[in-house]
């Protein structure tokens, strides 16, 4: 089974940048489309941005404009570029497969990356 594990999470200012990476352990041209998702604190899962193989993508309401979802597939790996960070963004960010809203207060989601913004 394939093994996700992010990273390139930290603490930033309020208005700074920051690209997270997610590392896939086989191909996720295989897996197909991927997102990420996140947990603000107090708040149940919900998703970011999600990217096909092909590199369509969608984004939250609340971070289109300001965050950038790409992948390399060759590499196994999939980003998200954020700019203009709030600290409303402050969360544990995960990658993922395209997931159903059902699957988000599943358990089974790895260890994520913490994102901190400060004012």
């Amino acid at each position: 089974q394939v093994q996700l594990v992010e990273s390139g999470g930290g603490l930033v200012q309020a208005g700074g940048s920051l690209r997270l990476s997610c590392a896939a352990s086989r191909s996720i041209f295989a897996i197909g489309s991927m997102g990420w998702y996140r947990q603000i604190p107090g708040k149940q899962r919900e998703m970011v941005a999600t990217i096909t193989r092909t590199g369509s993508t969608n984004y939250a309401d609340s971070v289109r404009g300001r965050f950038t979802i790409s992948r390399d597939n060759a590499k196994n790996t999939v980003y998200l570029q954020m700019n203009s960070l709030k600290p409303e963004d402050t969360a544990v960010y995960y990658c993922n497969k395209v997931q159903p809203a059902y699957a988000y207060t599943n358990n089974d989601w790895g260890q994520g990356t913490q994102v901190t913004v400060s004012l």
